[in-house]
Order: C-alpha cells, then structure tokens, then sequence
C-alpha cells in the first residue's frame, strides 16, 4: 500500500503551494499571483454584480482574482482594453484549471469579438443594453408599456 504524500511542513498553507503551486506573473509592471482557482467570492460577487457599470465593482472582482488595486495599478500603467480582456482571459482559464498563454487567451478574446466564440459579438455590457432598448421617436425616451387591455381591440357583436 502506498503512503499518502504529504508536504513537508505539513500547513495547511505548503499544501496549498504544492496542490495549487505559487506561480506569479508579471503583468504591466505588477506581480500577480497565476489565478489557480476561482474564488468562492467571485462567483456570489459575479451574479449580485451582473448587471452593475461601476468601476469599484470592476475592482471588486478583479481583486478577487488578482489581488487589491491591482486593475488601478494597470490602469495606471496604460492597460488597454483589449489587453485587459487578454489578461482577463487568461486569469479566468487558469483559474477554472485550463493553462493557457497570453497568446491563447488573446486568440480567444480575438474570436469572440469576431463572433466566433461563446460571447456575444464585440460589443460591451452598455452597448448592448443600449442596443435592447430602443429609444421612442418623438421623444428620444423609451415608449412606456401599455397594457393589454388598452391596446385590444373590442369584440363586435354579430347582428344576425
């Protein structure tokens, strides 16, 4: 029978480094530790937070995965929007346990905006919300709903 493998030091924490390993990378001048897993956190965070256009919120879940001011600190550094998807996408396969390079993840960033991917077509969050609601043409707002009963028409009895 063989012996299970334990770490050396026998912490909950070597064991953590040995499952999940310590990788980090250096991403626009800020180490970051290679995402091994996807936080419990971020999964609750990323269904309250669906809909939201704030960038604390972004933060939020960026430091979930990378670290705290990491996504200011790339910011800072000139990050683009491309290259954040990149990097985004790269993070997220590594977490859910699919190694990938910079390279693959811009691959795949590249053919979801072309609309070959899972993802809808290029556009962001506010565009295509922008794109369902359709503004009314005399106003420039949205129409108000009208309910059934003020759009049907009446029956007509027959005269027979």
């Amino acid at each position: 029978m063989t012996a299970a493998r334990k770490p050396a030091s026998g912490s909950y924490e070597a064991f953590l480094a040995e499952a999940f390993g310590s990788d980090t990378e250096n991403i626009r001048g800020v180490n970051v530790r290679t995402p091994t897993d996807v936080p419990l956190a971020m999964s609750q965070r990323l269904a309250d937070l669906r809909d939201s256009e704030s960038e604390e919120d972004l933060q939020e879940l960026i430091a979930l995965l990378f670290g705290d001011d990491v996504l200011g600190r790339w910011i800072d550094a000139g990050m683009g929007a491309l290259e954040f998807k990149t990097v985004l996408a790269w993070g997220m396969a590594h977490a859910a346990g699919t190694k990938v390079t910079f390279m693959e993840a811009f691959e795949r960033v590249r053919a979801e905006e072309a609309g070959e991917g899972k993802a809808p077509s290029g556009q962001n969050r506010q565009a295509r919300r922008a794109a369902s609601k359709k503004p009314s043409a005399s106003t420039g707002g949205r129409s108000a709903r009208t309910s059934a009963a003020s759009t049907a028409s009446r029956r007509k009895s027959s005269r027979a």
